[in-house]
């Protein structure tokens, strides 16, 4: 728990403190003419940023993620120090998706919204933004918080129709359907669904099917019971 605190602490930090004492960095370097030993620094910090998340990409496949999300947090802050804010940004998904595994839901949402929304932001990266949306819908959902789950699905759709990601929308509207589920919208939730299904089809995107499908199974078990 204590390495788990100590990453968390380290990427919100990073994203704002470390970014500015980075910029006084480049600023003493250039009016030393110390050009050349900022860059070696900056390799170094890059260098020691992919090591550090191909490990925590290693522990995350063996399913270990107590180790693996340290092993993020600290990646992040590599990246943050030299301003590689994509790198960064996937680091700190990759922390979120941890968090989410071990069913750390509410520290899950805290990294997503504080910190890989404002750094996505920053970026002007409506992709990024669109996934962490997603991500958010998801985590907000697990927590039961059905009306800020249904927000972040619904703007993960509009951002997915500006940029044309069809996958992306129908995930949206998947993660609706799970939401008005959980609310005993039923009737609802199948319009969705279909929607889903047609758009999917259209698309051959088959992947969406399974999932289309367990839905449908679980609205058919609830409608059921409740007869």
């Amino acid at each position: 728990m204590i390495k788990i605190a100590a990453a968390f602490f380290a990427v919100l930090i990073s994203f704002s403190a470390v970014a500015q004492s980075v910029e006084k960095i480049d600023l003493q370097d250039q009016s030393s003419g110390g050009t050349a030993i900022n860059i070696a620094i900056s390799k170094y910090d890059l260098f020691d940023g992919n090591a550090l998340y191909d490990e925590a990409t290693d522990f995350a496949k063996k399913g270990d993620f107590n180790q693996a999300l340290p092993l993020f947090g600290k990646a992040a802050f590599e990246y943050s120090v030299v301003k590689n804010y994509n790198k960064y940004g996937q680091a700190i998904i990759k922390m979120s998706n941890m968090q989410y595994s071990l069913g750390n839901f509410k520290e899950a949402e805290d990294i997503l919204l504080n910190v890989a929304v404002k750094n996505y932001a920053k970026l002007r990266s409506n992709s990024g933004l669109m996934n962490t949306y997603f991500l958010l819908g998801n985590t907000l959902l697990a927590q039961n918080k059905y009306t800020q789950s249904m927000w972040f699905y619904t703007q993960q759709g509009i951002l997915a129709k500006q940029l044309g990601n069809q996958n992306s929308f129908i995930e949206s509207l998947l993660g609706v359907a799970q939401v008005k589920i959980k609310k005993k919208d039923f009737s609802l939730a199948l319009r969705d669904l279909k929607s889903a299904e047609l758009l999917a089809k259209s698309r051959n995107a088959m992947q969406f099917i399974d999932e289309i499908t367990e839905a449908r199974r679980t609205i058919a078990g609830k409608t059921t019971q409740k007869k």
